[in-house]
């Protein structure tokens, strides 16, 4: 299957030759920087496009450099040429494309009273391809589900670009619409999503598949997010991506107190890794979470190498 056309139709004319017959299952990142090379990450690795022979090559000879007309035009299509429409989402420095796809934007940060005004004189673009992988979380889920209407909070531990929102995705997904392979009935779930990665809503409308019973709140912060939907919309779960702050930690003891389950991602490689950061080390609380999850790229992206009972103190392995 080649690129979706909101992807090929969101670059440049220039760029949209280039790429428009590559083949979407092996991109990740399109890596647009200025006067340097156009860069297709994909399984782990960096492709250049090789304008001698019109293909991609992990060689850097006769490699396409990206010109600052390819970086204003690209710029100006993801904005629809509306730039002050968009400049909500500049300055958290992503734009969300119809499809789930996240532009990142950076360049000259205007920086007003410690508040990010603007970004000025764009440098790089990275679009992010959006996949949904359905069923990628059947094989944690029998950890997760704890009986037919409650579960086991849940946090995942992964380094960057190891398929953790995906995952995360689809979990959000079976807890939402239920499963009948699990007897697990479907339940409200609250999905705090910071950065719009998760649901990828565009638009207000979630373009990824995150269920029938899910509310999400975007591009809020996780703290603020929590709170509200605790006060409104009577969740039975709670999901958030990538838990960074003493504030995220508090506002999940907020929730517990509420009664509400809990899944949610950090960034890491290990327990250990964990426990190690000063800020972190109480989100291991096996009064918070009962279950967590390691992933990494080993067998690539989603590769879940062990699960840890913190109630139990033993290992489990997925399957």
């Amino acid at each position: 299957m080649k690129l979706s056309d909101e992807i090929i139709n969101s670059l440049s004319l220039n760029l949209r030759e280039k790429i428009k017959n590559i083949k979407r299952e092996s991109i990740e990142e399109i890596r647009l920087r200025i006067n340097k090379p156009l860069i297709i990450n994909g399984k782990q690795k960096d492709y250049f496009y090789n304008e001698k022979n019109k293909t991609l090559d992990t060689n850097m000879d006769n490699a396409y450099v990206v010109t600052k007309e390819d970086i204003e035009q690209t710029f100006q299509i993801i904005c629809k040429y509306s730039i002050h429409s968009f400049m909500d989402d500049i300055k958290k420095g992503f734009i969300t494309l119809r499809g789930g796809h996240r532009v990142g934007i950076v360049g000259k940060v205007i920086v007003q009273e410690g508040r990010v005004e603007n970004i000025k004189h764009i440098s790089s673009l990275n679009i992010r391809i959006s996949k949904e992988v359905k069923g990628c979380s059947d094989k944690v889920m029998n950890h997760i589900i704890k009986n037919s209407t409650e579960i086991n909070n849940t946090i995942i531990i992964s380094p960057p670009q190891c398929g953790k929102t995906t995952l995360l995705r689809d979990i959000v997904r079976n807890l939402s619409n239920g499963s009948k392979k699990f007897n697990f009935k479907g339940v409200k779930v609250a999905l705090i999503d910071e950065r719009n990665e998760i649901a990828g809503s565009y638009l207000g409308v979630p373009q990824m598949n995150v269920g029938i019973r899910t509310d999400i709140i975007e591009t809020c912060p996780k703290d603020i997010g929590i709170i509200m939907v605790l006060r409104s919309m009577s969740p039975n779960v709670i999901v958030t991506d990538e838990i960074g702050t003493e504030k995220d930690i508090k506002a999940l003891y907020t929730a517990l107190n509420g009664g509400v389950g809990l899944i949610t991602t950090v960034h890491g490689d290990s327990i250990d890794d964990i426990r190690n950061r000063k800020e972190l080390r109480n989100l291991l609380d096996e009064n918070l979470f009962k279950k967590v999850i390691l992933l990494s790229a080993r067998k690539g992206p989603g590769t879940v190498e062990k699960i840890y009972d913190l109630q139990e103190k033993r290992w489990y392995f997925a399957n």
